[in-house]
């Protein structure tokens, strides 16, 4: 058995005093299921289905139909023990407690065959007083009940009216009543994942022994008070004090780069203790503030804490400090009705660009630091952001809100409701008061975060009827959906988090929510908050059909992940669209049959004779699908930011659905499940740079737009050129006058009308030419070059096939791939199969015989491998 032992030293006089001890309970443990006919080995952190998959007892739960095949580990009742021995003398210590970071979900748990307590909330921290019946030799017991059948024994038990929805569609292949249980609702399957309701201890637990007092929890949040523009920081701590007597002494907190030390005397009174102390940053010193990546710096300062106790007893802890404010506005608008709904970051208006994070793999202990890093790094290297954590998953570990910390990533953080109304009887709303509590705790000190929504789509879920609820009836619902969010969530939010907003629900209609009582008539209206908008029929390059809201935080279109990515998890009998396996990874009611649709609305479909190049080309056309569709959407909310058209307008906020994949299946993500990028993540890109010329129709005639992220005016020039699909020279280009671009805004550049264009490029049609257009000053590209097709590629004329070749080249640990072409190529896709890394752009129209991309791996590859794996694609190869 490993020792994991954690020893916390306090000076006392000339000699070490141990203030407390730690004792890690995490590896190799003894797992049985419910009849004891199957005992294995399981590693802590972890769960079941990781165990048995590690004892070769199962296959990749992953591959092909596994996810029914493998039902049944959810649908029994499994046990972790594990004895071991104290690595220290228990007598001297005056407490010893037994705490877990994370149980997944309902067990009860026995130490030394005595029963010391249950847990029944993934979410919520729990520690369980063990000092009477510790010993030196010990056993532990946590013997887990299916969440599958408590769930659904949860619901039987709630006679007085349905809370629904009982079960999710047929088409997600999932479990019943995941709204009675506190645990990840997608584990129950969702519209884009498996159902692996899993079982396990998912963090880490461990044995703690204190004497005097310990130091339970500790947080701060930094203040800044505009009337006497200065910075403040509230620290609190919460002790358990053993001591039969109160404990006296000092807190001395020291931020060095700040030029802050001050010294506090305390005194803690016996029982559990809150110590909540005031610190003050002189005006005269220069406070770095954070900045969300693309605005600024994420400049944090080393903060130590130290209390010095009676008994020689010191605890030291040390935290990085960010500090920044956010705001969010909402207050009328000249010229439209209702409120606007943006955010402002260190006093400055801030449109937010990114996407929905979800759980990266149904197993958490596959989720890796290194997993994390690629997938937050992919976030920023597309010029995101912000990603919003969405509600039916979980509340992320440490490390992602650390990492956006450093990263610049604004996190729109909901609290874990989803899809659903949920029971209000006092047990559940015990357990959601301690699971809410405790993580505004952990995550308040997280400049990132920005703010706290209760729920995803209950709200419109609720007032919009999907659950076809009797009218009669709803008044009991919305008093229950008051209950949960807002005289509990809300209240315990704003008690414990001053620095940051709070609203009910998302998508909302925010400060009118509330002046509705709660529930409004219509939560997805374009006049205030936030709103969710899918549409999978209507035609996604007319922006007209897009909502022009003040926030959009969910809209998108489904494509396959890449052919590499789907071969690790299927047979050869699987590799075509219409398979049992393509039907059964399709979790989202006639999803294959939407991206078809919305393909062929623009595209020929693939009519190869032979299968899998037919299966290859269709992933391919999704995905050139998705990307447009999402690009033309993004750059109409983009556009919408600065002007108030037939009353709407003022877009601030553009989080396509969805950033990341749980597993190996069509999904609305642009980072398919391992991080590998699709199209629509290039795209996203250039669609999110911070300067960018957008263009597009109305009535026939042609507009740019710029859209500007930048905190500064920059004077420049539009060039707009138009290729014919047949020549890699232009047939005419056109460069406007110097003008300035104003910081923070969305203006018109050009007009033209498409006729008076057509006939000064050469007599172009709309079906032969394609316009392309970027800005730039003093011949230096400002930003991607942009392009609108003036017609639907199904109708181009003279689009022929383009020979494309490549000579790759390396350059230290980057490899450079030359590109040569023979005619001009729309969607070209740079392919290297499984090497997992991605290329400084892809997918792009080349309109240039030569063209220069870079490729960045992301473990070590060789030129060699990367010839061996070069794959390119472009429109023009399945036509």
């Amino acid at each position: 058995m490993r020792l994991h032992l954690l020893l916390l030293l306090a000076l006392c006089g000339a000699g070490l005093t141990a203030a407390a001890l730690s004792f890690s309970l995490r590896g190799n443990w003894s797992i049985c299921n419910g009849n004891g006919s199957l005992e294995l080995p399981g590693a802590v952190p972890g769960c079941v289905h990781s165990a048995l998959f590690q004892q070769g007892l199962i296959q990749d739960s992953y591959y092909r139909f596994n996810d029914l095949n493998y039902r049944w580990v959810s649908l029994d009742n499994w046990t972790y023990s594990k004895e071991f021995k104290i690595p220290f003398e228990i007598s001297k210590w005056q407490k010893v407690n037994l705490v877990l970071e994370g149980v997944d979900t309902v067990s009860k748990i026995l130490f030394n065959k005595v029963t010391i307590g249950e847990t029944d909330n993934m979410f919520n921290r729990y520690s369980f007083d063990i000092t009477n019946v510790v010993r030196d030799v010990n056993s532990i017991e946590l013997r887990f009940q299916s969440a599958v059948l408590y769930a659904a024994r949860q619901s039987k038990a709630h006679t007085r009216y349905r809370v629904p929805p009982d079960c999710p569609p047929l088409v997600q292949k999932g479990e019943c009543h995941v709204n009675f249980v506190r645990k990840e609702q997608c584990s129950f399957s969702w519209d884009w994942g498996p159902s692996f309701p899993t079982q396990g201890i998912w963090k880490d637990v461990r044995i703690e022994a204190y004497n005097i007092c310990h130091l339970n929890y500790f947080t701060f949040s930094p203040i800044y008070d505009k009337s006497a523009q200065e910075w403040n920081l509230e620290i609190e701590s919460t002790f358990d004090v053993v001591s039969s007597k109160p404990v006296d002494g000092q807190v001395i907190i020291a931020i060095p780069k700040l030029e802050t030390q001050q010294t506090y005397n305390i005194e803690l009174q016996p029982g559990k203790r809150i110590v909540e102390l005031f610190v003050n940053i002189s005006k005269n010193i220069t406070v770095e503030t954070w900045w969300p990546h693309g605005h600024g710096n994420q400049t944090g300062y080393n903060m130590t804490v130290l209390f010095e106790l009676d008994g020689g007893l010191n605890i030291e802890k040390s935290a990085k400090v960010y500090f920044r404010t956010v705001e969010l506005i909402e207050e009328p608008i000249k010229g439209s009705p209702g409120l606007s709904f943006y955010f402002k970051i260190n006093g400055f208006p801030i449109f937010l660009k990114g996407s929905n994070w979800i759980p990266p793999d149904s197993f958490q202990d596959r989720v890796t630091s290194e997993l994390l890093q690629l997938l937050l790094q992919s976030v920023v290297d597309a010029n995101m952001n912000t990603l919003r954590v969405w509600g039916g998953g979980i509340y992320e570990q440490d490390e992602f809100y650390e990492l956006c910390d450093e990263l610049g990533i604004m996190v729109w953080q909901d609290f874990m409701f989803a899809c659903a109304l949920y029971p209000t009887d006092q047990d559940f709303l015990d357990s959601v008061r301690a699971e809410v509590s405790y993580q505004i705790k952990r995550l308040k000190s997280h400049p990132s975060i920005i703010i706290w929504s209760g729920n995803n789509e209950n709200e419109a879920a609720l007032m919009m009827n999907w659950y076809h609820i009797n009218f009669t009836d709803r008044p009991t619902y919305i008093k229950d959906y008051v209950t949960l969010y807002v005289k509990n969530i809300r209240e315990l939010v704003l008690a414990g988090d001053k620095s940051r907003p709070f609203i009910t629900s998302s998508p909302t209609n925010g400060a009118e929510t509330v002046a509705e009582g709660w529930v409004s008539q219509n939560p997805n209206s374009n006049y205030f908050g936030d709103v969710h908008f899918y549409d999978y029929i209507s035609d996604c390059w007319n922006w007209k059909v897009f909502p022009k809201a003040r926030f959009a935080s969910e809209y998108g279109y489904q494509s396959w992940p890449s052919f590499s990515t789907l071969e690790k998890v299927s047979s050869t009998e699987d590799w075509s669209f219409n398979s049992k396996f393509s039907l059964h990874r399709q979790h989202h009611a006639d999803g294959n049959k939407q991206m078809l649709h919305q393909a062929g609305l623009h595209f020929k479909l693939p009519q190869s004779t032979d299968p899998l190049r037919t299966f290859k080309d269709t992933i391919y056309l999704t995905q050139v699908m998705q990307a447009q569709c999402v690009k033309t959407e993004t750059e109409f909310y983009l556009r919408s930011r600065s002007e108030i058209v037939d009353q709407q307008g003022h877009t601030m906020g553009a989080l396509y659905w969805q950033l990341n994949d749980i597993w190996q299946a069509p999904s609305w993500a642009s980072l398919e499940y391992g991080g590998k990028w699709k199209m629509l993540h290039y795209f996203a890109q250039n669609f999110f740079a911070p300067l960018l010329p957008v263009g597009f129709e109305d009535e026939n005639i042609f507009y740019i737009y710029g859209v500007s992220d930048l905190h500064s005016d920059y004077t420049m020039t539009l060039t707009v050129r138009v290729h014919t699909w047949r020549s890699l020279e232009p047939v005419c280009s056109r460069v406007t006058e110097h003008f300035v671009m104003k910081a923070g805004e969305a203006v018109c550049l050009y007009e033209e009308p498409v006729s008076e264009l057509l006939r000064r490029c050469g007599n172009c049609t709309r079906e032969s030419c394609v316009v392309s257009f970027y800005l730039s000053a003093d011949h230096e590209l400002l930003s991607p070059t942009n392009y609108h097709f003036l017609s639907s590629l199904k109708e181009a004329m003279a689009l022929c096939k383009a020979q494309i070749t490549a000579i790759i080249s390396q350059q230290g640990d980057i490899f450079v791939f030359d590109l040569e072409t023979s005619a001009v190529a729309p969607f070209v896709w740079l392919d290297v199969g499984s090497i997992p890394g991605r290329f400084s752009d892809n997918g792009f129209l080349m309109t240039e015989k030569t063209q220069t991309i870079l490729f960045y791996p992301w473990e070590p590859t060789s030129k060699s491998e990367l010839e061996q794996s070069f794959h390119v694609t472009s429109l023009t190869d399945i036509y």
